[in-house]
């Protein structure tokens, strides 16, 4: 298992989504910390490592830093992608359903995949986006919240037409600092097999 690239420790403190965009050396965002089989020692020990199909078991977890989100984050993100005035508008947001600025769902499944993948992600595994089922944004996300991303593997399975890949289905979790969750979704991957006659180095 393993292929998350170390980053620096935060100390447990939140980092700015700049941070988390790839804020260079300066960066406080850890790498997401894998629990169970993957687990620290596990995860130094198979840093960078390539894994296939039959690498990958259910229940598999990892979890980010908190990432907090300011009010220039939301605006900026949403006039390039999500111009609503909920989203890119204090004033008029403040009479709106919500009472101030949200931010765009869309940033949230961004964030949720960017902090993977700038952590290390699979490491080598070029594991191919084959899509998204059951988006969920079931709370607003607000300036100052601090947001954490939990991955869980929850299916393995043969490709039903290419047998020389795999489908791996994770379930993608963010939570607020009061720990209620604001978004849901499953994503389904697609991971090359072990070519024959190859060691498993796990």
């Amino acid at each position: 298992m393993g292929g998350l690239e170390d980053v620096a420790d935060s100390g447990g403190a939140a980092c700015s989504v700049t941070e988390a965009y790839g804020g260079g050396a300066g960066s406080t965002c850890a790498a997401p910390q894998p629990t169970g089989r993957d687990g620290p020692d596990h995860q130094r020990k198979g840093k960078g490592v390539r894994r296939f199909f039959e690498d990958f078991t259910i229940g598999e977890t990892w979890e980010s830093r908190e990432i907090e989100l300011s009010q220039d984050d939301i605006i900026r993100y949403a006039r390039e992608n999500d111009p609503q005035p909920m989203h890119t508008d204090p004033e008029a947001a403040s009479a709106g359903r919500f009472g101030g600025v949200i931010a765009s769902g869309w940033q949230i499944a961004a964030l949720s995949m960017r902090v993977f993948v700038e952590a290390g992600g699979y490491g080598k595994t070029p594991m191919v986006g084959m899509g998204i089922d059951e988006l969920r944004w079931r709370r607003p996300v607000r300036p100052g919240d601090r947001l954490k991303v939990t991955r869980e593997v929850i299916s393995t399975e043969p490709h039903q037409k290419r047998p020389e890949f795999g489908v791996v289905r994770t379930k993608v979790t963010v939570t607020n600092q009061d720990n209620d969750v604001v978004m849901t979704l499953i994503s389904l991957g697609q991971v090359p097999v072990r070519p024959t006659g190859e060691a498993d180095d796990q």
